[in-house]
């Protein structure tokens, strides 16, 4: 395949080039290095077959010609800074739907017509239902990142009805794996280092969180693309299981032989939009044949032992 992935130098995306490259595919890549590392992408642009394009989805000139020429498009650029999404709330829907809308044009223009795109469990909202299906009542949107891509869903949806298009959602739980640069063990473990003797936990701790390993993100993904026909598929991805923010944190003390005191900032939620219980049903990408290969503990420890032999990417925030 022709493959056009954007955020290729981010975490999830820099290992999707990765792997279409050892498939033997076809990659070019879109980042505009706001946030995406160059290291991550040291492999893939020794590769015959990857190309880098270094621009903003917010350039349509840019994006359309890149775009051009290629049969599926893996969209993975966002602002996925969901705590901070208050501060500036034009940043989730420039970056995540208008990008998202213009990714489309650039492949109605280009004759792209196969889309897989990262959403997230957050557009669930805080559901009544758990573990969450896919048809799940239509939410309350409580974050705004979660409402910026429940707008880029619905783009896509409606692209692949008007223009034809074969589309590819998929909600995410929090993603773990190497080249993890956010998210709460990144959290924790700089905490840690500055501090060993204390850490501020967001919250009361109790939150209940499900994680799953970009290994098994990316399995998931190609194995849906590779086997399914239909013009719009939505998938849930994660385990089965979930584990509270202090059980998380434990593991993480007990790996690195630390006991700090915990200082918790109290209520169910660490910041505006924060679930407190986040545990979707995956019963539809596992009828497929699709399993998990890591369980939460595994990926939390592994991920860990990342940030400690890559300490730069703590330096880069």
């Amino acid at each position: 395949m022709r493959c056009f992935v954007t955020g290729a130098a981010g975490f999830i995306g820099s290992n999707l080039v990765d792997r279409l490259l050892r498939d033997g595919h076809q990659v070019c890549g879109y980042d505009n290095f706001s946030t995406g590392q160059r290291r991550f992408l040291a492999e893939a642009v020794q590769h015959r077959d990857f190309r880098l394009v270094e621009a903003d989805l917010l350039d349509r000139e840019a994006l359309n010609a890149a775009v051009k020429g290629h049969e599926i498009v893996f969209h993975l650029a966002a602002n996925a800074d969901v705590r901070f999404g208050t501060q500036d709330p034009s940043r989730d829907l420039q970056q995540n739907t208008i990008a998202t809308f213009n990714v489309l044009e650039a492949m109605r223009a280009g004759g792209a017509r196969r889309i897989v795109f990262s959403s997230t469990g957050s557009i669930y909202g805080e559901p009544l239902v758990f573990p969450t299906p896919e048809d799940a009542p239509f939410p309350v949107q409580t974050s705004l990142y979660g409402a910026s891509k429940l707008a880029g869903e619905g783009l896509i949806q409606a692209y692949c009805t008007g223009f034809d298009f074969q589309g590819f959602i998929f909600r995410f739980v929090s993603i773990l794996g190497p080249r993890y640069t956010h998210g709460h063990v990144f959290d924790f473990y700089r905490k840690l280092l500055d501090d060993p003797s204390q850490i501020q936990v967001l919250g009361n701790g109790k939150q209940r969180k499900s994680y799953l390993h970009v290994e098994d993100c990316l399995a998931a993904i190609l194995m849906c693309v590779e086997k399914s026909r239909d013009p719009l598929q939505v998938f849930n991805l994660g385990t089965d299981e979930y584990c509270t923010v202090d059980q998380s944190l434990g593991w993480i003390c007990q790996h690195v032989g630390l006991t700090p005191q915990r200082r918790y900032t109290g209520g169910e939620r660490g910041w505006i939009g924060d679930s407190p219980f986040i545990f979707l049903d995956t019963r539809k990408i596992r009828s497929m044949g699709w399993r998990a290969s890591h369980d939460i503990k595994s990926s939390v420890i592994g991920t860990l032992e990342y940030l400690k032999q890559n300490e730069w990417v703590l330096s880069r925030h």
